[in-house]
């Protein structure tokens, strides 16, 4: 079987995943899961291996996530490896199951950093005149 490569992104994080026939290793930017801290980002990327079951157990997961925060690496890796589980399964069941848990599993959070207005400090409407 080919390796199945996928990707996620949230805000600046970019998390790059390849899926092979293995043992059920899963390693993020080279180490070991279970070395992962700090541990509420483990269980958040822990979550799809979770809810796929004994799948795992049959595939090696290599994860290669860039830019961002810790909490944005995490939710980049969470939807990029279960992109690469409804892949590799090619059922329905699983994505179903995914999108009935948290839809952002699988659908991407578009949302930004709004940038800041012209001559102004702040991202949001510009400042108000007087003329006083």
């Amino acid at each position: 079987m080919k390796a199945i490569n996928t990707s996620g992104k949230r805000k600046r994080a970019i998390a790059r995943v390849s899926l092979k026939e293995g043992t059920g290793r899963v390693r993020v930017n080279n180490f070991d899961l279970h070395h992962f801290q700090p541990k509420l980002y483990k269980l958040k990327i822990e979550e799809p291996l979770l809810l796929a079951g004994d799948v795992v157990s049959k595939v090696d997961i290599d994860v290669n996530v860039i830019g961002g925060g810790m909490s944005s690496q995490a939710d980049a890796s969470r939807l990029a490896i279960a992109k690469a589980l409804v892949q590799y399964t090619k059922g329905e069941k699983l994505r179903e199951l995914f999108l009935q848990y948290d839809r952002t599993m699988l659908v991407a959070d578009v949302r930004r950093k709004e940038v800041c207005k012209p001559n102004d400090s702040k991202a949001r409407a510009k400042r108000q005149k007087s003329y006083r």
